[in-house]
């Protein structure tokens, strides 16, 4: 899929977990009694036709069940769920669909039932390979439960992805190493490696405020990051996006529609969506708390709460901080159709004599790998 292919994504949240790690800050919720999944399929079903009513005509390329933990749903549900987007869309015959799972042992057992349903991506939220860490990060698995996971992926599906968090409290630079090594040596064409961040309103942002948490500081964070680059580069998984690598041709290509600025639908609680009603762009957003986006959608066929027409400069902005995230960087002639002028060549011109950006040979303009961790003062350099 090339930068400029038009390009159609389907991203369905499930919003339950089994327990809440104390590091995220997503939109997910635990429900001690059982959750009524079948209404709740309804309710996909339901806003899938509205939305699809308003943008008709798409041909979805991929589809994406993120989360919360959408390995919690019956592969049954998936089903109905990519039942109601073929009914109301064309398919693209190579149409990519990915499924969050987490590696317990109960979920890996259903991945024969997701490959059957039309799932032909999983993404494991591994998080750590050594079971000291996982317990800190509130992981409900073991290390040795992971790789087991992931054999399990690797038999029933062609294309696997795993998650890895680095910089966690306490963590070596040799320690990571060998972690990363090791995680490699399971992974077959994808690894999403995230640096660990301190979440506002998140358990962790308190015990790192109250002293109780230490996190690496500037300059360990840089050389992981550094090592993480090194290691995976000489492994042929080299970043396409800041925190995501893969072997070539091995992207995800879902996430590829959101980095390049390509068309979204967003189903389900919290979930937002990028879409076109003739040559303008609409920001949506629904109802995050589950059980009040369900009462919406029975009600108004919807769970939106958000539905705004974005100006051109919003979405030039947009693009620029979405696509600076990848590796093949941004067309500048695409930056200026949107926001009606082209980037500064003087401000280009300083960040360039600063080593931060660079013209690839297609004429794109990206950030250069030493300046990647310093992503979002560089976007905000150019888009001021």
């Amino acid at each position: 899929m090339s930068a400029d292919a038009p390009a159609f994504g389907l991203y369905i949240h499930w919003p339950f977990c089994l327990s809440k790690c104390p590091y995220c800050d997503f939109n997910s919720h635990v429900r001690h009694a059982a959750v009524d999944e079948a209404r709740f399929v309804r309710a996909f079903e339901r806003e899938i036709e509205t939305i699809a009513a308003r943008i008709p005509g798409r041909t979805v390329s991929t589809v994406f069940f993120g989360g919360g933990t959408p390995s919690l749903m019956q592969p049954s549900s998936v089903q109905a769920i990519l039942d109601a987007a073929a009914k109301h869309w064309s398919i693209a015959p190579n149409v990519e669909v990915t499924l969050e799972a987490n590696p317990t042992s109960v979920e890996a057992e259903r991945f024969r039932g997701f490959r059957a349903a039309g799932v032909n991506r999983v993404s494991l939220g591994v998080q750590a390979l050594d079971d000291a860490s996982l317990k800190e990060l509130g992981r409900l698995h073991s290390a040795q439960e992971a790789l087991d996971a992931v054999a399990i992926a690797r038999k029933h599906f062609e294309r696997y992805s795993f998650d890895l968090i680095y910089a966690r409290p306490r963590q070596s630079i040799a320690d990571w190493k060998a972690e990363l090594e090791h995680a490699i040596s399971y992974a077959a064409e994808h690894l999403s490696l995230y640096q660990l961040t301190i979440e506002p309103e998140t358990p962790f942002f308190g015990l790192h405020k109250a002293g109780k948490l230490t996190v690496p500081d500037d300059d360990l964070a840089r050389d992981l990051y550094d090592a993480t680059q090194e290691i995976c580069t000489a492994h042929g998984l080299p970043a396409y996006e800041i925190s995501n690598h893969a072997r070539p041709g091995a992207e995800c290509r879902h996430n590829l529609v959101y980095w390049r600025g390509h068309e979204y639908a967003g189903i389900g609680p919290g979930a937002h969506g990028r879409i076109e009603i003739d040559g303008r762009r609409y920001a949506t957003a629904t109802e995050k708390r589950p059980e009040a986006w369900l009462m919406r959608v029975e009600a108004n066929g919807h769970g939106m709460t958000v539905d705004e027409k974005l100006t051109g400069d919003e979405r030039a902005d947009e693009f620029l901080l979405m696509g600076l995230r990848l590796a093949e960087g941004i067309d500048p002639l695409r930056f200026e159709k949107l926001a009606g002028r082209p980037l500064d060549p003087k401000r280009i011109g300083i960040l360039r004599g600063e080593g931060a950006v660079e013209t690839t040979p297609n004429g794109n303009l990206r950030v250069t790998q030493a300046c990647f961790p310093l992503l979002d003062a560089v976007v905000a350099d150019l888009a001021a």
